[in-house]
């Protein structure tokens, strides 16, 4: 299987996670004109699954080093495959209220703060599992970027003439998405040899094989979740299943794509943790947010309109998240 054998090149990794999971949600605010965020999750979910095993069966497999996917699915441990089907289920919980508050809120809004708290709190529990870095640049990284989500939600409140609750409602849910968002990967990367990619232990998985457990999870929890969501939503009318299958195969494309997007960023940032460390590896992959905060206010115009302060905080969230990132790189040199 292909290994990532020098901290460059896992860095390289980890940008490419970022640019992935900052953009996926594009293919959701193509689509939400015509398809409802709860209908677009379903074919998100079946992305991340069906891209995960064709990367299991191409990457993980081929080469010496390492155990090749099918080989490494059967000597797992019956508690890593729980571990990695709960880190997948509390994931899909998290995602989907982040995917709702971006319908809502747009990109802007809602990855500042639903990431960027998922990075704070992952970043710590992350260190905890593997004390790999800088420690004291790690927090000084997560402080600036706690004040550019601070100035993140500042503006957008402004930007909503305010405090109405409309605007409350879908920042209360991206924090909890953010909180639920940094809870799933340290389940995930327990069940990996994080010491040693090449001859992983026995009992524990590959990144390849670790993906797609966990892409299963997010399915599996998907019928729970996205169901009660359908039932109950948090805007708008409730949903059948019958509306699901009436949506063109044009429709359908662009959620698996958005799958596909971020599960090719996820593969990518656990392949870097073998290397960086899972604190860096995924600290630095949920730079995310600043991407799709790029994506919203550049392409999206989703702060347009609103007073002259708006853009000047705008400007600060940028440089506080790019200092931050910046310091969260050079943690792990």
């Amino acid at each position: 299987m292909f290994i990532v054998e020098s901290y460059p090149l896992s860095v390289v990794f980890c940008v490419i996670t970022m640019l992935c999971w900052g953009s996926w949600a594009n293919t959701q605010k193509l689509v939400q004109d015509k398809w409802r965020f709860e209908l677009f999750y379903w074919d998100y979910a079946i992305g991340i699954l069906v891209f995960s095993l064709l990367m299991a069966l191409t990457m993980g497999s081929i080469g010496e080093a390492g155990r090749p996917f099918l080989a490494d699915l059967g000597q797992t441990s019956t508690p890593n495959i729980l571990n990695a089907l709960l880190a997948g289920g509390i994931f899909n919980l998290a995602n989907i209220l982040l995917t709702a508050a971006i319908a809502a809120a747009g990109m802007a809004v809602a990855f500042p703060i639903g990431i960027g708290i998922a990075l704070i709190l992952g970043v710590l529990l992350n260190y905890l599992l593997v004390n790999k870095g800088d420690p004291l640049l790690l927090a000084i990284g997560v402080a600036l970027i706690i004040a550019a989500i601070i100035i993140n939600a500042i503006a957008y409140q402004k930007k909503s003439q305010s405090k109405n609750k409309a605007s409350t409602k879908w920042i209360v849910i991206s924090i909890i998405s953010g909180i639920l968002m940094s809870l799933f990967y340290p389940f995930i990367a327990s069940t990996m040899d994080l010491v040693n990619f090449k001859n992983p232990e026995a009992g524990k998985m590959t990144a390849y094989t670790a993906v797609v457990i966990f892409a299963t999870g997010i399915l599996l929890s998907n019928v729970i979740f996205n169901t009660i969501l359908m039932k109950r939503p948090l805007e708008g009318e409730p949903l059948s299943y019958s509306a699901y299958f009436k949506g063109k195969f044009s429709i359908h494309l662009i959620g698996v794509l958005g799958g596909s997007i971020w599960a090719l960023g996820n593969l990518f940032n656990l392949i870097a943790a073998g290397k960086a460390g899972p604190a860096i590896s995924y600290g630095l992959g949920q730079g995310a947010t600043l991407v799709a905060a790029l994506w919203g206010v550049l392409v999206w115009k989703e702060f347009k309109g609103g007073p002259p302060i708006v853009n000047r905080l705008i400007i600060y969230m940028f440089a506080l998240f790019v200092i931050g990132l910046a310091l969260i790189i050079i943690a792990g040199v």
